[in-house]
Formats: structure tokens, C-alpha cells, sequence
């Protein structure tokens, strides 16, 4: 019988370069590691965030909170935590596609594979590994439990949260997807990263909803991203029109960001960019029924927000063309099966009809209208056009 050598295990320095190595042939372009108790001021910070409600309807920010603040909380056996970053950088500029008013405008990340199902499978691997090679015990994350990433990764030294709430690499730019390993093993925390945003606030000064009540802090009530992917319900009419054509997630404050000059392409090849969801047409998108939506968006994080609230997206989007061509699409949604896709349409119409044909599509599809939201829409796009205006 043969008899196999005991499996030789690593620790300290050793253990970290060879898990080190393993992230970078795996594709993580930063690696980074820091202590559970790194970010104390969380324990203040995150609750007065909350207490302003600037979080809005993400209720899952405030449940278990107490464990965002301290890692600990959230495992008692974690003594160091490995913090990853993989650029998404895109080709082009975000920016480009708000130019073009019957196009849909979609966030960078979005336009690609799902990064929860590429990051986590990698996260895994590489935390088998670790436990494997040190015989430690592991826990990783993605945007699955409540992990405070960003901070995190300041605290590392992957780069530092600039005054748009991004993280922010010297050598990456803004454009990182975040994932972490909590694990029992004890490593040496690299240094945290200064912040090296200067006087400079183009972030802030191009928000199109004046989203940053001030540097360093979101309130995400106003944030065009967190309006069309995490808001349920009707989009407050303050801020329709400041959408503009952008139909899931917003990168104006990320695009212009002067450290973006570092920033080279994606490199994980499952992280490439769709043709299909760079500036798809408005037209094509308001006439997705669920089956159509489920397949053109499938494996990305879009599919996610579900096809009511998308098409509310491209409605607003409509509304805000301009363009006579896409009165039809906004037509055609006012008898949608959802009521909050038939909301949207009555704003879209009310933008882009003359009054008269808006009291004929009124008379026509509104006027039996049951649903109080709907009906509210309703009177006010018909307030804007009224029959007699002298």
C-alpha cells in the first residue's frame, strides 16, 4: 500500500502569495487584504445613511445593518478579509449613447454577462483553494449578504470611494466589480488607500438629478440607477425627465471620472460587452412581451428588474424622445396587461401627443380605466394639454 506525504500547509506571507497568484490567473485584477475591524466609522456612518432614508425602498440595507457595519457580526470566525476587484471598463464611452434620443441607454455592467455568476464561481475556486492550501475556513461574497464592499476595499487598499461613492483605483479607474473572502486565516492587511479626488467634482456636477446632497454621499431616492432597477412602482414625475433616455442604471458620474485615463479594457472574456445591448432601438424594446424580454436578456443582470419595470423605463425613455415616430410604441402600451407599463405610456403619450389626440386615445382606452394610479396619470397629462386654453 502506498503511503502518501502529509499535505504540506502554508501560512502567513506564503499563504497569501500563492493564493495571490491564484486570483490573478483567474482573472481578479486587484488583491487586497484587511482586518474585519478596518472601517469602525461604519458603525456611525451606515446608520445615519439610514436614518436620512437615503437608502429608499432597498429595505435589505437596513435589515441586518448591524452585520454591514462589522464583519464580525456577520462571522465570528473571520480574521482577515480578501477583497478582489475585475475591471469592466468599456469600449466606448457611456456617454455616447445619450446622444441618441430613440436609443435605450444601458449601464456598462449590464451589457454583459451577469457579474454575480462570473465573480462567484471564480470567488469560490479561489476560496477552495485557500482553505485547501492553509486548511482555514472560508466564507466569499458578492452582493449575496450584507458585505460593505466598497469600504472594504478602501480599507485594503484596492483604491478609495470617491465623491461619488465609487471606488476609485489609481491604475483601474472606476470601472471595478467587487467581491470578498472572509476567512479564518490570519494575513497581513496591506495599507488603505488615500483619497486622490482633489478639488475635482465632475461627478457630482453631472448627475442629471442632483443625486449627491454632497461629496461622499448618495441619496439614492434621486439616483437615476437606483430609480430604474431598484425602484418598484411608478418613477416620481420629478425626475422623468432628467432620465432621459436611460432605461436600466445611469454611468454619467462614472464616465467622467479623470482617473478613467488608466483604466484598460475588460479583460475576462465573459465580461464582454453584448452588440445587442449597446443602444438597442426604443421601438424594438416597448413591444417585449415577458416570454421576449426573459429571452433577449437572459444571463444579464437586467433580466433581474423584470419586464414591467423595464418597459416603464423605455416608456420614459419614449416620452423624452421627442420623436413623432415612437408615438405608436407609447399608443400601443396604453392597453398593456401591467398598470404600471400603461402608467408610463400615458406620460409617453402626453409627451409626445398634441392634445387632441390625446383626449382621442383617452376617449378611446382611458376613460375605462379602473387602475387609481393609471387614471391619476391620466388626468395630469391631460391637465398639460387642456381643451380650451384661452
Amino acid at each position: 500500500m502506498t503511503v502518501r506525504p502529509p499535505r504540506k500547509l502554508l501560512a502567513g506571507d506564503a499563504l497569501r502569495r500563492a493564493v495571490e497568484a491564484r486570483a490573478r490567473h483567474l482573472g481578479f485584477d486587484g488583491f487586497r487584504v484587511t482586518r474585519p475591524d478596518a472601517v469602525p466609522a461604519l458603525v456611525e456612518r451606515l446608520p445615519a445613511w439610514l436614518v436620512a432614508e437615503h437608502h429608499g425602498g432597498m429595505a435589505w440595507m437596513q435589515d441586518r445593518a448591524d452585520q454591514r457595519a462589522d464583519p464580525a457580526a456577520l462571522w465570528p470566525g473571520v480574521r482577515s478579509v480578501i477583497v478582489l476587484s475585475m475591471s469592466y471598463t468599456p469600449e466606448e464611452s457611456p456617454l455616447e449613447a445619450l446622444t441618441r434620443p430613440d436609443r435605450g441607454a444601458i449601464a456598462a455592467y449590464a451589457q454583459r454577462r451577469d457579474y454575480h455568476e462570473v465573480m462567484k464561481g471564480k470567488l469560490k475556486e479561489l476560496g477552495g483553494y485557500l482553505s485547501a492550501k492553509g486548511d482555514v475556513r472560508v466564507k466569499v461574497f458578492v452582493d449575496t449578504a450584507p458585505v460593505m464592499e466598497k469600504p472594504l476595499a478602501e480599507a485594503a487598499g484596492l483604491g478609495w470611494q470617491g465623491k461619488h461613492t465609487v471606488l476609485v483605483s489609481r491604475t483601474h479607474g472606476n470601472w471595478l466589480l467587487l467581491g470578498a473572502i472572509y476567512t479564518s486565516a490570519e494575513l497581513v492587511a496591506d495599507e488603505p488607500e488615500g483619497d486622490h479626488c482633489g478639488s475635482c467634482r465632475r461627478c457630482l456636477d453631472i448627475c442629471p438629478t442632483n443625486a449627491f446632497p454632497e461629496p461622499y454621499r448618495l441619496d439614492a431616492r434621486r439616483c437615476v440607477s437606483y430609480l430604474t432597477i431598484e425602484h418598484q412602482g411608478p418613477i416620481p414625475h420629478a425626475f422623468r425627465a432628467a432620465i432621459g433616455n436611460r432605461i436600466f442604471g445611469c454611468d454619467d458620474c462614472l464616465a467622467v471620472c479623470p482617473w478613467n485615463k488608466f483604466a484598460a479594457t475588460a479583460g475576462e472574456a465573459r465580461l464582454a460587452a453584448r452588440v445587442d445591448l449597446a443602444a438597442p432601438p426604443l421601438a424594438e424594446l416597448a413591444r417585449l412581451d415577458d416570454a421576449a424580454f426573459r429571452v433577449r436578456f437572459a444571463g444579464t443582470p437586467i433580466k433581474r428588474t423584470g419586464r414591467d419595470n423595464f418597459l416603464r423605463n423605455v416608456l420614459i425613455a419614449i416620452g423624452n424622445s421627442g420623436s413623432a415616430a415612437l408615438a405608436p410604441e407609447a399608443m400601443r402600451c396604453l392597453t398593456d396587461a401591467s398598470p404600471l407599463v400603461r402608467g408610463a405610456a400615458v406620460w409617453a403619450s402626453g409627451r409626445l401627443f398634441d392634445g387632441a389626440a390625446l383626449r382621442i386615445a383617452f376617449a378611446r382606452v382611458g376613460a375605462d380605466e379602473t387602475d387609481d394610479a393609471v387614471r391619476a396619470e391620466w388626468q395630469n397629462a391631460l391637465a398639460q394639454h387642456p381643451a380650451n386654453p384661452d
